[in-house]
Order: C-alpha cells, then structure tokens, then sequence
C-alpha cells in the first residue's frame, strides 16, 4: 500500500482552510502546508488537523508550488490550494489508489462555486485538473498566475478519477473585481518577461473571443446572471492582460 501526501499552499485562507483539512484527514497520510506567513488563522487551524505547515515567504505561484512538492515526505500527492476540498466520491477514488495506483498522474473534475452558486457550465466546469500525481514524473509549470501539473515525457499515462474537487472561489463581485485586477496585472509581467506581445488585433479580438465562446460555446447563459458576469470577466481578465502589457512595453520605450 502506497503513501499519500496532501500538499497545499496557502495565505489568509482561515474562511476555507478547515473544509480542505476536513475533506483530507481521513485519506491522505500527510497533510503538508507551505503558508506565505497569514496574518489571520490560518496556521492555527491546520496544526490542529495535525498538518505539517512550513512557512515560506511567497516565490510565485509556480515556484510556491513546487516549493511545497520537494518538501512532501512522500513520492504520490494530492495538490491542492486553500480553497479547494475534495467531495466524498473523491475521497474514496483516492483511497483506492493506495492500493490500485496504475498511473503517473490522474485528472479530476473542479466544480466551482461562484457567490454561492455552483457553476455547472462555460469554461468552469468540467474544470478538468491534474491534481494527483507522482511527484517523480511531473511539476508545477505554466505563466503565472495559471499554473498547473505537467508530466516530464510525453508518453507519461494519466487516469480519471470519480469525484470533484470542489473550488470555492469569489463569494462576492467585489471580490471577484478586486482578483481579476491583480490577476490580469501578473499575466502581462509574466507575458513581457517571455518576450510575447500585443498588437492591438489581440486586445480587440481575443476579449469577444474568450466571451463568446465561454457564454454561447460553453453555454454560460444556463447558469444565469452569475453565469454572464463569468463569461464578461473572462472577456474582461482577456482585455486587461494585454492592455496592460502593451502599457509595459510602451513604458520600457
């Protein structure tokens, strides 16, 4: 039988951090949190589910997760952030692996709840995610600030588990404003340091792209008002990210 580490990273998340710790206790056999030093309870909470927290001044999303993976004690985890869960249908997918691993990764369904609405389409779900896995055989890679698991080789083999990891993500507008903001900020300092560039075609075009098929491809309507403020703020997150890189480079010259 394998053992599994739970491996999250974490800042101010005293509002969702029991539920991930609830959902993981009774599955994993190490909960490992690397938390950028919360101001709020953060720590406290997970010391009391027994989780294993270090504390790292934040690197980068990519570079705090795989920060958190080199420190696992064991080789299988789950990855999770703090405002993620696992459902009991995950839960017990996980359990069977312990005795049934037979990949280097398995993929899992995020369902997201959105100002207390669970989001059942656009670009939110299926939410397909590679959150288990073999440290030895894949990484953290991406632009930040989105992230996500990449096997080393192209024949690495992957699975599908039963269940969800259940993301509680923006319980207000503000919120959700104040977020797209700083996240559209971080993707153009990570475009300009590629060297990738925004011609006035992308800021026009890829904005109505991203919302069209988010709200009509993906059928976004179905889940109502909530469900058009999404697929607006996947337009909007799409405008801002390349408005503001083309500011970056008009500031270098």
């Amino acid at each position: 039988m394998i053992k599994i580490s739970a491996v999250i990273i974490t800042y101010n998340e005293e509002r969702n951090i029991e539920n991930c710790m609830r959902s993981l206790i009774d599955v994993v056999d190490e909960i490992l949190v690397v938390d950028s030093y919360s101001t709020d309870q953060t720590k406290s909470i997970c010391e009391r589910y027994n989780a294993r927290v270090i504390e790292q001044k934040f690197l980068g999303y990519i570079e705090q997760k795989n920060f958190a993976l080199e420190q696992a004690t064991y080789n299988h985890v789950v990855s999770l952030d703090g405002d993620e869960s696992l459902s009991e249908q995950l839960q017990e997918s996980i359990r069977h692996l312990k005795t049934n691993w037979q990949f280097d990764g398995y993929y899992c369904n995020r369902f997201n709840n959105f100002c207390g609405q669970w989001i059942k389409h656009s670009d939110w779900y299926p939410n397909k995610k590679l959150r288990v896995f073999d440290r030895r055989k894949g990484m953290w890679k991406g632009i930040n600030p989105h992230d996500e698991i990449k096997l080393h080789t192209s024949t690495s083999s992957t699975g599908k588990l039963k269940g969800d990891i259940l993301h509680l993500t923006y319980q207000s507008y503000s919120e959700f404003n104040q977020k797209i903001e700083r996240f559209s900020t971080i993707s153009a300092q990570s475009y300009y340091d590629l060297g990738k560039k925004a011609p006035i075609w992308k800021i026009i075009i890829n904005p109505c792209w991203a919302f069209f098929k988010s709200y009509i491809l993906r059928l976004g309507f179905l889940d109502g008002f909530n469900g058009y403020v999404i697929c607006k703020q996947t337009a909007n997150i799409t405008f801002l990210k390349y408005s503001k890189l083309r500011e970056l480079y008009k500031k270098k010259a």
